[in-house]
């Protein structure tokens, strides 16, 4: 269970519901994991509980993310330069007139 924990942590997940199923040394989790953060989880969630730990993953719900993305140093601009990175995009976020007519 301590590697469950220490991969959602690092995830920023979030653990909702925690479930022993009698007669196993089972567990249930439901938690929320942010997609931008998801990538990747599968293996990294096997990697850190020696594959004992089997994710099934099922959207649930949106959340703001509480931060501004032209902030320097803020979560949401991390955010949004990781997703730009891995999509190979240029790194930040492009001016507004570059999406406006130049006629």
């Amino acid at each position: 269970m301590g590697g469950v924990y220490t991969c959602l942590n690092q995830r920023r997940g979030q653990i909702v519901e925690e479930q022993n199923v009698e007669g196993t040394p089972m567990s249930i989790l439901k938690c929320f994991l942010p997609v931008a953060e998801s990538f990747g989880f599968t293996g990294s969630l096997r990697e850190h509980t020696k594959g004992q730990a089997f994710p099934q993953c099922v959207f649930d719900h949106w959340e703001l993310v509480a931060s501004d993305p032209l902030e320097e140093g803020s979560k949401s601009q991390i955010i949004v330069n990781a997703i730009r990175k891995r999509k190979s995009l240029k790194e930040g976020i492009p001016p507004l007139d570059n999406y406006l007519d130049k006629l």
